[in-house]
Parts: structure tokens; sequence; C-alpha cells
């Protein structure tokens, strides 16, 4: 088990276990009531999983084998809540009450009633994400939660393979912890959720102006983060990449006050900074830093630099020094 850290609750893996240490390990973690899990017999148990929290939002993302999930009737710790799992890649059986759906790559299964008891099984390793959250707060979104206590939610689900790929970003770079982050990230999670399962149209229209924009501006800035070392990086081949409009990826930026270009600037300066920083790199030229942070121009770069942070590249260089 790993300490908090910031969002981080805990994590937990059994890599570099021995196997019957991993197995008590694992029925420790079902006893303390960390994670309701058992070995599947006949199967060889692994896990690496977190725990993080936005808000009253419980996420759990990692991998699982070998293991099945177990949440028995009138659990007191799912009193009142609703779970959502979705099956990023393998394959899993969902059961309840006599009920069984099997999980593919991308699908996904709602208990809008978990305390009535449910199984979760994963003979295989396979990638999920875990969601816990308040069924009041979904309940006025859908109309017809109660309708199926277990809902398949299937994987080509345009808003669940957002709300996937949103939370896969927060948990591989968490924002700074605040309770009003906290609370726009765990609305944002609802908004995705109820357009996954079904949201009525008012809650639909609202879901999309939020939840749905904050998750897309999320997936430009990871493209941006992964590109902006590519000097000829444009709008129009990020907005391919994500099957949207140029107009509609500058409106996200709009929303924070920036513009597109200003944040590709932003990033790269960011990191040449980073890279002047690091003394570890103090023989490197001024102008090869300048050339892998995304500038085909070094008279801009410099311009660009000093513009931010008051400092030429060879003075924040220097002052590094002592």
């Amino acid at each position: 088990m790993s300490p908090p850290d910031d969002h981080l609750l805990w994590s937990f893996s059994t890599r570099g276990m021995a196997l019957e240490v991993r197995v008590a390990a694992l029925r420790r973690l079902h006893e303390w009531g960390t994670l309701p899990i058992e070995p599947l017999p006949g199967c060889v148990a692994q896990a690496d999983i977190s725990r993080w929290a936005f808000g009253d939002v419980g996420v759990v993302l990692g991998k699982l084998g070998g293991l099945r999930q177990v949440v028995p009737p009138h659990a007191r710790e799912f009193r009142d809540e609703v779970f959502l799992g979705v099956n990023i890649a393998g394959m899993a059986v969902a059961s309840q009450r006599g009920q069984e759906h099997i999980l593919q790559t991308g699908d996904g299964v709602l208990f809008s009633r978990p305390d009535a008891g449910f199984t979760s099984s994963r003979p295989r390793s396979s990638q999920f994400l875990g969601l816990r959250l308040p069924y009041r707060r979904l309940a006025p979104f859908v109309s017809d939660l109660d309708r199926d206590p277990m809902r398949l939610i299937p994987g080509q689900t345009h808003s669940l393979r957002l709300l996937v790929d949103y939370l896969c970003l927060l948990g591989s770079s968490p924002p700074l912890r605040s309770t009003e982050l906290d609370r726009a990230i765990s609305t944002h999670i609802l908004d995705l959720i109820a357009l996954s399962v079904g949201a009525s149209q008012d809650a639909a229209a609202q879901a999309q102006g939020r939840g749905v924009r904050a998750a897309r501006l999320q997936a430009i800035k990871a493209d941006v983060a992964s590109h902006f070392s590519e000097g000829d990086l444009s709008v129009t081949e990020v907005a391919a990449r994500h099957s949207m409009t140029t107009r509609y990826v500058h409106k996200l930026f709009e929303t924070e006050g920036v513009t597109f270009s200003e944040y590709v600037l932003a990033c790269r300066l960011e990191f040449a900074h980073r890279l002047l920083t690091d003394r570890r790199l103090a023989a490197r030229p001024i102008t090869s830093i300048a050339f892998d942070s995304g500038f085909s121009d070094l008279s801009h770069f410099n311009r660009m630099f000093r513009r931010r942070y008051n400092a030429t590249p060879t003075e924040v260089r220097a002052a590094e020094r002592f």
C-alpha cells in the first residue's frame, strides 16, 4: 500500500509478491473493507490498482486478473450509492440477482442498486475503471435510473469513451487539489455518466455543455503535451485527430481565456525552462533546447522566453548554477 498523495488515496500491487503472499494480501484488503475482492479458483491472482477521490466521487483504476469482486446484499458501504464499472481492456462477467452480462473491451455496467449485491469476475488480467458516487446526485439527471438495477452500457457509447479517457488522463497527471476543482471534476464525471446511461433531455443539454466540453478540452491538452515539440503543430492537425472542427477547438480554449496558440507556446516555454534549470543539461546548447521545445526560430524563442520569465535563457541557466 502506498501513502496518500493529493487525490490519490491508496494504491496496491501484487508485483514481486510470491503467490502465497499475494493471496494473503488480497484477502486482507477484503477484510479491511478496502476492496471486496477474492481469488478465483484455478487462476493466478494479480492486481495493480489505485484509488482516487474527486469530491464525493471515488475512482478505482488499474488491472485485475484471477479475481472476483463480491459485494454481498445489504452491504452498508454501498447503501445509497451507484457503482459504474468499465472494462477498458479484456473481458469480465458481471452478475446480479440471476442476471449476467459479459463485458468485452470498452463495455460498462451500471449498478443503480449495488446494495442488492453483485459480483464482477475477471479470470484473466484486464484493465478496468470503477466509480462510486451518491445515488442522490445521479437520480435527478436520469428519469428511469431504477428501471434496471444492472444496466449494460455498450463500449461504442461515445460519452462512456470520453469518461474513460478523461479519468485516465486525470489519473496520469492529477491537478492540484482544491475544493472548487474537486467539485468541478466530480460534476464533469456525473455529466458523462448521465449521458452514458441516458440523461433526460434537459440534463443531456447541460451535460453536453459542461462535462463533455471539459473531457474534450482535457483530451486536446494531452494531445498538445505529446506533440508540442513538433515545430509545425497546428490546430487543424490536432482537431482532425479528435474528429473536431478547428472552430470547436478554439471555443474550448476560449472557456479558459486563452487561445490554442497561446497554450502551445506556454507548453513549449515551460518545457524549455525545465531543461534550462536541469543542472545535468548545463552543457547542452541553448539552441538545441529551443529546437527540442518546438521553436524553429531562435530569436522568437529568446523574445517569448524573456517576455514569460522576465529573463533571458542564458540568465535563467546561470542563476541555476548558484
